[in-house]
């Protein structure tokens, strides 16, 4: 029996065959992180639905491997019930920074239930239960929705992507500088988006996580001035560190077309940074990956050597 076929598989979970899901739903696709993600899914096999907003992404997404995109509101009914039908598993990334998440969520999450859908997966956030930002304490809230949906469901919550600092790559190698809108000294955990993917793939495709909830963490903390020092290590090139005044971030947000609810967002984000920043621990993606997560000082050497794409924006959080 094909693993893709809709028979139930002799493990009796009607969702694995040979180790592999039927058929998975991925909504919030045209981000990196679904695009990352369709990438890792089909290096293992497995069929993805990609979900967008617009087809402005289709043509990404299926050069990274998804067999379909589907186009849709999250906030349509009719929509959501073509996008979950015969779907095994779905993997569900809202928007990034959207005020209305946790509706959002709730409507995926019944969709999905009304579907038969035996595996849900949310894309959460390093540390939800921080209520000073607001977009954390959103997905918190989807999570304790998740836990009285009657759903099988496993919640992933990924550090700050090492990509991010991307934003700031040109002005690294004119100037040699590494900007952050928080004090140099801040701690922060990163995770490498390829590592973050593998271990979503891996949830989806395997038994054995359904009621898990994973930190996705790849460093210790590491402060603003770890980074910039990394970065010139592997640019051969001294990059210093420096604090970025949130009005001159802002200014430039604003410039950029970034809406007045995600500029207060990640302002508020940024303050909690400044005051406490953030770290985890690496052992559960370690655990998940079967090896060690990926290094500041490696994503580095990849940056030196043209392998990692810069994503477009202002700095935010995973998504």
């Amino acid at each position: 029996m094909a693993w893709w076929q809709p028979a139930s598989c002799s493990n009796g979970s009607g969702v694995y065959c040979n180790s592999r899901p039927r058929l998975i739903t991925l909504t919030g696709a045209g981000g990196k992180t679904g695009r990352a993600l369709a990438r890792a899914l089909a290096v293992r096999g497995a069929a993805v639905r990609a979900w967008v907003r617009t087809d402005a992404h289709a043509a990404s997404l299926k050069q990274a491997g998804a067999a379909e995109v589907v186009t849709g509101d999250l906030r349509d009914p009719a929509a959501l019930q073509a996008a979950m039908a015969g779907a095994a598993a779905v993997y569900h990334i809202c928007p990034n920074i959207h005020p209305d998440e946790f509706a959002l969520g709730q409507s995926v999450m019944a969709a999905a239930r009304a579907a038969g859908v035996a595996h849900f997966v949310f894309h959460s956030v390093l540390h939800p239960q921080t209520e000073a930002m607001p977009h954390h304490w959103r997905k918190l809230r989807v999570e304790a929705a998740l836990f009285e949906a009657g759903l099988p469901f496993t919640i992933l919550q990924p550090a700050p992507y090492m990509q991010n600092t991307l934003a700031g790559l040109g002005a690294v190698r004119a100037y040699g500088v590494f900007t952050a809108p928080y004090p140099v000294e801040t701690r922060l955990s990163l995770v490498d988006l390829d590592d973050v993917a593998e271990a979503a793939a891996r949830v989806l495709t395997e038994p054995g996580h359904i009621g898990a909830t994973y930190e996705l963490v790849g460093t210790p903390g590491l402060s603003q001035t770890d980074v910039a020092a990394e970065l010139g290590r592997a640019l051969g090139r001294e990059v210093r560190a420096e604090c970025e005044p949130v009005p001159a971030w802002e200014q430039r947000a604003r410039a950029a077309g970034l809406g007045e609810y995600q500029m207060a967002t990640l302002i508020a984000m940024f303050g909690y940074y400044a005051r406490f920043g953030l770290s985890g621990s690496p052992s559960a993606l370690t655990w998940l990956l079967g090896r060690a997560p990926t290094t500041f000082a490696a994503f580095a050497e990849r940056v030196a050597a043209g392998t990692s794409p810069s994503p477009s924006g202002t700095r935010s959080g995973p998504g």
